[in-house]
């Protein structure tokens, strides 16, 4: 693994007017890893991802990729990113191979051999020939992804990747981002405020709100013990009652009850419920949604 991280934000703030919008923020990304930037809708994450990409100047802190400073060595720091900042820009009227040709005329560097690899990389040989506005909203995102890795760099922004694509769609992007950062040991940043899209995606999370990060770990630790069961049990006074006995239990919506999930204890906590002829309809494992975990990491502070 390389010495020097593909990313490192180091107290990064943006004041606009009198307010402080991103409040001293400090991570870095390592080559090879695929990183979560998960926060709420106006939490502060495209704000952020636009100085890191060099779009907006940030009012102090430093920025570097690869090792350049964004502000000081802006050229050669670009030169090792590529990026998608809310949707890929491509000419609907071209095809997918002449959108690849015309951007890569901004860097006489790169080759056609490059265009073909890219191509057959994000998995359009077939129809890169074909107009843009025949493509499907995943063929679009995936041409845009191609354009961002012609020049080959360190790292790959995606601001909300999985945006407007339906079930199958983001299960072909989660692999193929997967894929970037284990088979080609690209490093990855990922806007996202889907939670569950981050922990099946990424290595490791930052969380942000209110331009803070709260807090930044991996995905296993963030994930520890927060796994709940909720329960569909006909009496359900009686279920409660029962549950007590062994497990934290509290009511949940739609006449549900909900309980840790701990795995060894799950199958003796139902035959319990069942040799009480309390009829166990569902039983199903969930993960908090953003804001409870929100909640749980802020000590019961809501997000604003």
């Amino acid at each position: 693994m390389s010495q020097v991280p593909a990313l490192q934000v180091k107290d990064l703030r943006k004041t606009i007017g009198k307010k402080e919008i991103i409040k001293g923020l400090n991570f870095d990304v390592f080559q090879g890893e695929v990183f979560g930037f998960l926060g709420p809708n106006g939490a502060g994450k495209t704000t952020t991802i636009r100085m890191l990409v060099g779009l907006i100047k940030p009012t102090s802190g430093a920025i570097y990729i690869a090792g350049k400073n964004v502000e000081t060595e802006f050229k050669e720091a670009m030169k090792n990113l590529g990026c998608i900042v809310e949707n890929p820009e491509l000419y609907p009227y071209l095809s997918g191979w002449e959108n690849l040709e015309y951007f890569s005329r901004m860097d006489p560097s790169i080759s056609n051999e490059r265009l073909y690899h890219v191509t057959e990389l994000v998995g359009l040989t077939n129809r890169i020939h074909d107009r843009v506005k025949t493509y499907s909203l995943g063929m679009r995102q995936r041409l845009g992804i191609a354009q961002a890795l012609l020049g080959n760099p360190h790292l790959l922004i995606l601001d909300e990747p999985t945006n407007g694509l339906d079930p199958a769609g983001i299960r072909e992007m989660r692999e193929f981002i997967r894929y970037l950062a284990t088979e080609e040991g690209l490093s990855v940043l990922v806007s996202s405020h889907l939670l569950s899209e981050i922990q099946l995606l990424c290595d490791r999370v930052a969380i942000i709100t209110n331009g803070e990060i709260i807090r930044t770990d991996t995905v296993s630790a963030l994930f520890t013990d927060k796994e709940r069961v909720i329960w569909k049990v006909t009496p359900i006074e009686k279920a409660k009652q029962l549950l007590a006995e062994v497990t934290n239990v509290k009511e949940g919506e739609d006449a549900s009850l909900i309980t840790p999930f701990i795995s060894d204890e799950i199958s003796g906590w139902n035959k319990k419920l069942v040799e009480a002829d309390i009829e166990v309809m569902e039983m199903k494992t969930v993960f908090p949604t953003l804001e409870e975990l929100f909640l749980e990491i802020t000590g019961g502070k809501a997000i604003d």
